[in-house]
Parts: C-alpha cells; sequence; structure tokens
C-alpha cells in the first residue's frame, strides 16, 4: 500500500503537473486539435496562431513545473562553471 501522504508532497504535485502540461502539448501537436479558454476547440489548419500560442504555453508550463521539481530535488547547481573547471 503506498504513503499517500508522501505521493502528495508538494514536490510530487510539480512532476505530475509538470508531466500533465507537457502530455497535453504533445498530444495537441500530434493531433491538430487543442482546447482553448473561452474559445472551445481551437484548430491547427483553422487558427494556426492561436493553435500554435496554446501548444507554446502547454509546452512552457510543462517544463516548468519538470523544472521545479528537479531544483526541489537537487537544490545545488549541477551544472556550475567551477564545478566542472575542478574536474578538468
Amino acid at each position: 500500500m503506498p504513503d499517500w501522504d508522501s505521493l502528495l508532497n508538494s514536490k510530487f504535485i510539480y512532476l505530475v503537473l509538470g508531466l500533465i502540461f507537457l502530455s497535453a502539448a504533445v498530444t495537441s501537436a500530434c493531433t491538430g486539435k487543442t482546447i482553448a479558454r473561452y474559445r472551445g476547440w481551437v484548430y491547427r489548419d483553422k487558427n494556426p496562431s492561436d493553435f500554435w500560442w496554446v501548444v507554446a504555453i502547454y509546452w512552457l508550463a510543462g517544463m516548468l513545473g519538470i523544472g521545479i521539481y528537479l531544483g526541489s530535488v537537487f537544490p545545488e547547481a549541477i551544472f556550475h562553471p567551477e564545478r566542472w573547471l575542478q574536474l578538468m
């Protein structure tokens, strides 16, 4: 039985939301239609600028959620220049 308190921790919520938004962006880009706020369905061939705007927002929200999760799991900088210079 999983421990639901640890699964519903705030850092896991960011990961789940990030994956949901990222999968919505990929699904929308592949199918050619997406749902927009106050507009209903937006199709790639009828409204290309609105369609790609919504897909870009979904993609950015997904990357932001995954980035916040990774920032909470790995608090120290991974790509810090001084760390790379020490390895050389």
